[in-house]
C-alpha cells in the first residue's frame, strides 16, 4: 500500500456561484423586524367588529322616531282646530242654553206634571260612567237572558273614570271626591271578578265510580 497521500480536486468556481445565489435570494426578501422580548402573542381567530359609528346614527334615529312626551302634546295641540274665543263661546253658550229652555217648556207644557228638570252636576257625570260601565259588564240582564259582556268597553269606561279622578284632583268637594273615588273602587272590584270568573279554568266533572 502506498503512503503518497491522495487530493481531492474541488471545483471554487461552482461554489462561489451557489454562495452568491443564495446571498441574493435573502437580498430579496424583506428584513423581518425583531419582535421584543414580552408575552407571547394571543392567538388569531375571528373577532366582533362592532361599528360604533352606525350605532350612534341608528340610537338617533330611534330616539327621532320616538318623541317626548312634551313634543307628542305640542304635535297634538297643532293637530286641533283654532279654539273659539271668549266672545264665540259666550254667545253659544247663551244660546244652547235658550234653546233648551225652549225644549224644556214644550216638554212640560205636554205633560203638565213634570217638574223642572235639576241642572246637571258633577255627580251626574260619575253616575252616567258608572251606569255605563256596569252595562258594559253585563248588569241590568233580564231574568233568563245570556249576559252580554263588553270586558273592553268596561276597561275603557272605568280609565276614563280614573282620568276624570286625576284631572280633577284637588279640585272637588269633600263629597264629590269621596263619591268618585267610591264609584271607581266598586266598579274596579265587579271588573276584577269578571276576569277571574273569565280566566277561572273550567271544572273537570267527576269521574264514574
Amino acid at each position: 500500500m502506498s503512503d503518497t497521500p491522495k487530493f481531492e480536486v474541488i471545483d471554487r468556481r461552482k461554489m462561489k456561484a451557489e454562495e452568491e445565489k443564495g446571498s441574493g435570494e435573502a437580498a430579496a426578501q424583506p428584513a423581518q423586524p425583531e419582535k421584543p422580548a414580552g408575552p407571547s402573542e394571543p392567538a388569531r381567530g375571528p373577532r366582533l367588529v362592532v361599528n360604533e359609528a352606525r350605532q350612534e346614527e341608528s340610537g338617533r334615529k330611534a330616539a327621532a322616531q320616538e318623541p317626548a312626551p312634551a313634543a307628542e302634546e305640542q304635535q297634538r295641540a297643532e293637530e286641533m282646530p283654532v279654539a273659539p274665543t271668549a266672545e264665540e263661546s259666550s254667545q253659544q253658550k247663551a244660546a244652547y242654553d235658550a234653546s233648551a229652555q225652549r225644549l224644556e217648556d214644550l216638554i212640560r207644557a205636554q205633560n203638565p206634571t213634570v217638574g223642572p228638570q235639576p241642572p246637571v252636576g258633577f255627580e251626574h257625570l260619575v253616575q252616567q260612567f258608572y251606569l255605563s260601565a256596569m252595562l258594559q259588564m253585563g248588569a241590568g240582564t233580564q231574568e233568563g237572558q245570556r249576559p252580554r259582556v263588553d270586558i273592553m268597553g268596561a276597561r275603557a269606561t272605568i280609565d276614563l273614570l280614573g282620568v276624570l279622578a286625576e284631572k280633577t284632583r284637588g279640585n272637588l268637594t269633600e263629597a264629590e271626591d269621596r263619591m268618585l273615588q267610591s264609584v271607581l273602587f266598586e266598579l274596579r272590584m265587579a271588573f276584577l271578578e269578571l276576569t277571574s270568573m273569565v280566566g277561572a279554568p273550567s271544572v273537570p266533572p267527576p269521574a264514574k265510580g
